[in-house]
């Protein structure tokens, strides 16, 4: 039930980081790969090139999700190169760190294009291609920004607000097609951007985590892997959080006192 094989998938932003460790487990379920990228085509080579390795068929396709001309020629692109595609990952994302009043109107702009307005035309776009078969996996990737507020994130927090309430409508509009819709929301992942942002970035979240560490790019790919195939085709318009119980724990003033 956790196999993918003769499926195909699109994951946008599959270069690197998140978006290329749920590539590699989609490949290693039997999935055929699409992998997105916007401008890093050196990296989505090397993602295409270690699913190729795994026996998958993999190809990159150039295109910026926040753009509806592009994103209707990626999914032109894809369809002259697979029959058809049943999972689509809305991983492409972008971050910037300010505080509200800080925040220019660009980077608001550029934030809620990628994430939000992208998800929202990927979405559309696969979904009129699912529609005609009955049956198709959409997942968006969230953040812990879903249920918290993150001070300084302020664009990013309400993009991630936004995807949350998307993946439900899109649930309760898309069902009936057959087309299933829900959300992997990452909690402390270790990435080439996050590691920059601490110092020591594993220690500091592997300690706020109940399990204890940080989670890893294959952490939220095995949870796409489960949402894209038969084991999860009663589940729609869902949130799967992959924090190792992060944003479940409420802060505890005293709790440093009884270790």
């Amino acid at each position: 039930m956790y196999e993918l094989n003769g499926k195909t998938a699109l994951v946008t932003g599959a270069g690197k980081g998140v978006g290329k460790g749920i590539a590699i487990e989609l490949g290693r379920a039997g999935c055929d790969v699409i992998v997105n990228y916007n401008s890093d085509r050196t990296s989505a080579e090397a993602t295409v090139a270690e699913l190729k390795a795994l026996g998958r068929n993999a190809i990159a396709l150039k295109g910026n999700v926040a753009e509806a001309t592009e994103v209707a020629e990626l999914f032109y692109q894809a369809l002259k190169t697979v029959a058809r595609i049943d999972v689509l990952v809305n991983n492409a994302g972008v971050q910037t760190w300010s505080s509200l009043l800080d925040l220019s109107e660009s980077d608001w702009d550029r934030v809620i294009d990628t994430n939000l307005k992208g998800s929202f035309l990927c979405t559309k776009a696969a979904a009129t291609h699912m529609k005609v078969r009955s049956d198709g996996s959409i997942i968006n990737i969230g953040s812990g920004c879903n249920k918290w507020p993150f001070p300084n994130l302020v664009d990013y927090s309400a993009s991630k607000g936004g995807l949350e309430n998307l993946t439900k409508v899109s649930a309760v509009e898309l069902g009936r097609y057959g087309i299933r819709v829900n959300c992997v929301a990452p909690g402390a992942i270790e990435i080439e951007r996050t590691k920059t942002e601490l110092g020591d970035y594993a220690g500091a979240w592997s300690a706020l985590t109940p399990l204890g560490r940080i989670g890893y790019p294959q952490d939220v790919g095995r949870a796409v892997v489960f949402l894209a195939g038969e084991a999860s085709s009663f589940i729609t318009g869902q949130t799967i959080y992959v924090d190792g119980g992060l944003f479940t724990r409420p802060p505890w003033p005293a709790e440093h006192e009884k270790r």
